[in-house]
């Protein structure tokens, strides 16, 4: 017999979870994470704080892939649509504040809030109705007038604004940081982490998986975890289990260190920028998977370009590299969470905006995996629907 419970997010959220009356594999073995990324280590952190065994493997190093190139902004913004895709994204942002919390500060995420400006048009126009559909949600946003946007961003010239919208409760991070951060943290408590070690192959016994081959050799493994990024697909495909992706490709320009210019995520038209606590600047065009892939010096200093005609202080900002990025975005472009159909102890986390939904997919997949819950929110995300 089924029986429900809430399980608590931050103060103030839960989400509803259904207790199932058995789980599907035993502790006799660690649980494997596959992928070091912000996902992956979210997950083996959250796992082993409720005392579970666990080995997370990684194929270069944590944080090396699709973590390390992200822009790392923390939102539930406009985009996030329908309303149980929006939520879920709150609950990740909330999810942010409470490892904030636990980290003691050490994550250095910054909670500046974002701004966001266009000139009149078709863009404009649809930042109001959006403003005002996540208002209503009970979404922390607001259109600014010229004045509060100076007070906001006051080293940008934004030139022509016909709307410009801010969200309070938004935030950044840098991705490497805080990834290397919390899988040191699950080292501490227990977790047991390779790298490099590429998985190979995955053993079988029945249905359900017992473990893995890796370059380093086998890995025993009452449960397995894929959250191994743009590789999920690769790795899931070993076990005959059916994770689709798409490309999306995004470049992004880093600055050396520099002056403090920037305390808030700014989204221009030609230009979206943060500066990271170490000084370093981050911009890119935008966030909707362009096929642009050139990761060339003068694609770098363009993208610098567009940022130093909002903020004239970057001028003497020097570009330090260029990264290409290959987003998490599965065929449909919402999360891949949960248990495959055919494979009732391999668990797929597969997800764009990886970096917003990390803390609440580790909280909610530690307790689907270790309790036998089923997370209410993560239902429209199931891997069987692709099946």
């Amino acid at each position: 017999m089924q029986r429900r419970r809430f399980l608590e997010i931050s103060a103030g959220l839960t989400a509803a979870v259904t207790l199932l009356p058995e789980k599907a594999w035993s502790a006799a073995a660690p649980i494997v994470v596959v992928g070091g990324g912000i996902v992956g280590a979210s997950i083996a952190y959250h796992l082993v704080r409720r005392g579970a065994r666990v080995t997370l493997c990684e194929k270069a190093r944590p944080a090396a892939g699709t973590t390390r190139n992200s822009f790392a902004w923390i939102n539930a913004t406009y985009s996030k649509q329908p309303r149980q895709y929006f939520d879920l994204n709150v609950a990740g942002m909330a999810g942010w504040r409470r490892l904030d919390m636990e980290f003691g500060g050490t994550l250095k995420v910054q909670w500046g809030g974002c701004v966001e400006w266009y000139p009149a048009g078709t863009e404009a126009e649809a930042l109001r109705k959006d403003v005002a559909r996540a208002a209503q949600w009970g979404y922390d946003t607001h259109l600014v007038d010229g004045g509060e946007m100076g007070r906001l961003l006051p080293p940008v010239l934004p030139g022509e604004v016909a709307a410009a919208s801010f969200c309070e409760q938004e935030g950044t991070v840098d991705p490497v940081h805080a990834t290397q951060t919390i899988v040191e943290r699950a080292k501490h408590m227990g977790a047991l982490v390779i790298y490099p070690c590429e998985v190979t192959g995955i053993v079988r016994a029945g249905k359900l998986v017992a473990g893995v081959e890796t370059t380093v050799g086998a890995l025993e493994a009452s449960a397995v975890v894929l959250a191994a990024g743009v590789d999920t697909q690769r790795v899931a495909a070993m076990a005959d289990v059916l994770v689709p992706l798409k490309d999306s490709p995004g470049v992004l320009a880093h600055t050396a260190p520099t002056q403090p210019v920037l305390y808030r995520v700014a989204l221009g038209p030609k230009a979206h920028m943060k500066q990271n606590p170490d000084g370093r600047v981050v911009t890119g065009s935008d966030f909707g998977g362009t096929p642009i892939t050139d990761t060339s010096r003068e694609t770098g200093e363009r993208l610098l370009r567009n940022a130093v005609g909002y903020i004239a202080d970057l001028a003497q900002a020097k570009l330090e590299n260029v990264t290409l990025g290959w987003r998490v975005m599965p065929k449909d472009e919402y999360p891949i969470l949960g248990f495959a159909q055919s494979c009732p102890n391999l668990y797929i986390a597969a997800t764009h905006s990886g970096v917003t939904l990390a803390p609440v997919i580790g909280q909610f997949a530690a307790a689907e995996i270790l309790d036998g819950a089923r997370v209410d929110l993560l239902a429209p995300y199931r891997p069987a629907r692709f099946a």
